[in-house]
């Protein structure tokens, strides 16, 4: 484990930035008491009614009786202990939250939807809490609804008392009814009592006339925004925000990360304690994942002052690995004095390099929009700390990046077989030697075409394989040639993107050949690649206008720098001629925007899973509303008969060149049959840190009831860490397993870095 093996690294971080953010500071004109960060918010567009509102009706009238506090919403609230006491609120909206108290003597309540009871919601707490939120339903038709909240008189047999405390209710209208929003049923959630209490779902698949060979279904709920996602076993995915009013709630207040079941779609909230706004991540050699960076503690009501949550630029969060279903003890740890970067970052990328270790490229030393020459970090850092070319684990300066301003944050970066670094920021590219510390300038990205945020595209190391001698190929597409030296007032969100895609194999006869230049069929700032199990490539999400961010330029819609969502999906075979690469012949088309804080991520069963959506400062319903519905697109083979693993779903360790037996299920003889090793990376910002597909060699059993594994022949070929194996029969592959890379150690740690740090601390101190 991370804690038992990194002891040593952990307390020796250079400490060079120092401010009381790391434990909180209060924001000039804040009061400490005057609230707290909670659950009961009002979005944009939403409207909130007070219990006193004449829309409520509570009955019988003895039976409930009114409160006066500041910590209730407008000062009152409504409470009752007598059973079959309720409520009736009468409603048009396509959504309705319930807010209310809960604490120790609270019971359980029916909520009914138009007669219907949809939840029993149970209102035990181990504190007392205000304004919390109760229940949510969403997707509702339009028209007159009714909602019914009723006492039941029953407690659990944690509780004291039957109490149900009412204190408003938010609702909000309908936007413009999607074919799948009026064909779905009602959305429940209830504040989550513990880690898995809360399961969401919200239709059927679509069930066209003729099933295309591909199939796009919406189903479930993610609870916190999704800005950041990663694969962290067989069976769950973790998923990361900023500090916002997510509708899911931890502690008392909005949860800001959780842990997504990707069968059931349940929902465990994270303790989260920086502000993970814009974070990057990866795993280690050892599987623990680091997410490091964010933003200050954000002003208002989500501040330190009101809240008390920590400034993430210099942010290491650590989530140990976990691949039990049953994750309720999996969670993620901080230690802000402790464990942090050296150098603030905002919009870094982080990237697993060939000792197992974490490269931390780039950022901005403090969160805004379009870097400049006063915010940038034309550095990189390693995570744990190195001794290296003489900086003794602090910041290394990347000329890439000090030469690339103003449209360089979250840069392209890929481990190279040869255990160097490809690195792309703004439309610049280079070969960067961690070792040497030195840097290789490539041909800029062709027709200026700006490719890292905020003229964001998107990138992938094509598979490597032994019959292309894991020659490694980069794919970068979209992205603007939006000139990023103007002003936000003289760009504007109907600016258009690019429908470029480059490709350029990096070895020298490839290098002098220069980048090959081919086109998608729309325009896509802010796309997501996901790369299958098959070598294809789907391309979703982004807009055909605008740039990244919110806030900033002209002719916003809502907030979104960004407009004209693209909705197709795209397919993508690299093996075909130039030319022929790209097809929409019976792949989806969603009708839910993704633009700015989108996700997509390839799933164990092979699924792409697509999420997010956020170009706003908090949770809002304006065009382009903060989405927290889930689409899981599936290619034909999900539907097939599949080859399958058999045997224990435990990681299995695969060592560089050794050979592992495996039970599997071939479905049919076949003389094709292959393995793809895969790293699931960590997305965000349309940057798939660490996703590459390996092919390994292996060999079946004469009974056909064997394969054989072979690990990758290097650490260059494939950073020792975590992956799944797909196992392919002409073809069709198999539902991933997870297996290690490696010896499974903890990266290397530097005692060099580690006598850094305690000098630095005691000269710190001393100031």
């Amino acid at each position: 484990m991370l804690f038992s093996t990194l002891s040593v690294v952990l307390y020796v971080l250079p400490f060079v930035y120092t401010e009381s953010a790391w434990n909180g500071y209060v924001i000039p004109g804040s009061n400490l008491t005057s609230y707290l960060f909670l659950p009961y918010y009002v979005p944009s567009n939403a409207t909130s009614f007070d219990d006193f509102h004449s829309t409520f009706v509570f009955s019988p009238r003895p039976a409930w009786y009114v409160s006066r506090s500041d910590e209730y919403v407008q000062g009152t609230l409504h409470s009752t202990t007598r059973p079959s006491a309720d409520l009736i609120f009468k409603f048009h909206g396509a959504q309705v939250e319930l807010f209310g108290t809960v604490s120790k003597r609270h019971g359980i309540a029916n909520v009914l939807i138009d007669g219907n009871l949809v939840q029993r919601i149970d209102n035990f707490a181990p504190r007392s809490l205000t304004q919390q939120r109760l229940f949510s339903s969403s997707a509702l038709n339009i028209g007159l609804h009714t909602l019914q909240v009723v006492n039941t008189g029953r407690k659990s047999l944690r509780s004291s008392g039957t109490l149900l405390g009412v204190d408003a209710v938010v609702v909000t209208p309908h936007q413009s009814p999607s074919k799948r929003e009026s064909a779905g049923a009602a959305l429940t959630s209830p504040m989550p009592q513990s880690g898995l209490d809360l399961a969401v779902s919200n239709g059927a698949p679509q069930t066209p006339a003729s099933s295309p060979p591909w199939s796009l279904v919406q189903k479930g709920l993610t609870g916190v925004h999704a800005m950041q996602i990663s694969i962290i076993s067989e069976s769950h995915a973790i998923i990361i925000d900023k500090v916002e009013h997510n509708p899911l709630t931890i502690d008392g207040h909005p949860a800001w990360g959780a842990l997504y079941h990707l069968t059931s779609h349940a929902l465990q909230p994270l303790h989260v304690r920086s502000n993970s706004f814009c974070a990057g991540g990866t795993f280690l050699s050892n599987g623990t994942l680091i997410n490091v960076g964010g933003n200050p503690v954000v002003a208002d009501k989500t501040g330190a002052a009101d809240f008390g949550d920590v400034n993430g630029l210099q942010a290491v969060r650590i989530f140990e690995p976990c691949d039990s279903d049953d994750s309720r003890t999996c969670d993620i740890y901080e230690d802000p004095p402790r464990i942090r970067m050296a150098s603030p970052r905002w919009y870094n990328t982080v990237l697993r390099i060939s000792d197992g270790s974490a490269m931390i490229i780039g950022g901005s030393t403090k969160g805004g929009w379009m870097n400049n020459a006063t915010t940038n970090n034309p550095t990189i850092e390693f995570f744990p700390p190195k001794n290296i070319h003489g900086q003794n684990g602090l910041p290394i300066a990347l000329k890439l990046l000090s030469d690339t301003l103003n449209s360089n944050l979250f840069p392209i970066a890929f481990t190279l077989p040869d255990e160097q670094v490809f690195i792309a920021a703004n439309n610049d590219a280079t070969i960067y030697n961690w070792q040497t510390n030195t840097e290789r300038r490539l041909p800029p990205i062709p027709n200026g075409v700006r490719v890292t945020y905020p003229m964001t595209g998107t990138a992938l190391l094509l598979p490597l394989t032994p019959a292309n001698g894991y020659t490694p190929e980069v794919l970068i597409c979209g992205g603007s040639t939006i000139d990023d030296t103007k002003p936000g007032y003289e760009l504007t969100s109907q600016d258009p993107a690019s429908d470029q895609c480059v490709r350029m194999v990096l070895t020298e006869a490839g290098i002098a050949q220069g980048w090959q230049v081919e086109h998608m069929p729309q325009a896509r700032i802010m796309p997501d690649a996901v790369l299958l199990p098959t070598g294809q490539i789907v391309i979703v999400n982004g807009a055909g206008t605008g740039i990244s961010g919110y806030g900033n330029v002209k002719d916003q819609i809502g907030q979104s720098n960004a407009d004209n969502p693209v909705l197709q999906s795209v397919l993508y075979n690299p093996a075909a001629a130039l030319g022929a690469r790209f097809s929409t012949q019976g792949m989806p088309a969603s009708d839910i925007p993704r633009l700015y804080h989108s996700v997509a991520t390839l799933t164990p069963h092979g699924e792409v899973m697509i999420a997010g959506s956020n170009p706003n400062l908090d949770r809002s319903n304006v065009k382009y509303p903060t989405e927290y519905r889930v689409e899981w697109l599936s290619p034909p083979y999900v539907a097939s008969e599949r080859p399958s693993w058999l045997g224990g779903s435990s990681a299995v360790l695969i060592g560089f060149g050794a050979q592992v037996d495996f039970a599997v299920n071939l479905n049919s003889p076949s003389s094709d049959v292959s393995v793809s090793l895969m790293d699931l990376g960590y997305i965000t910002h349309a940057v798939h840190a660490n996703v590459r597909m390996v092919v390994l060699s292996c060999t079946v059993s004469n009974s056909g009831r064997t394969l054989t594994v072979t690990g990758p022949p290097s650490a260059g070929i494939y950073p020792p860490g975590p992956g799944f194996l797909y196992l392919l029969v002409d073809g069709l592959p198999s539902v991933g397993k997870k297996v290690m890379i490696g010896d499974g150690k903890s990266p290397p740690t530097d005692e060099g870095a580690s006598a850094a740090y305690v000098i630095l601390s005691f000269v710190a101190a001393s100031i």
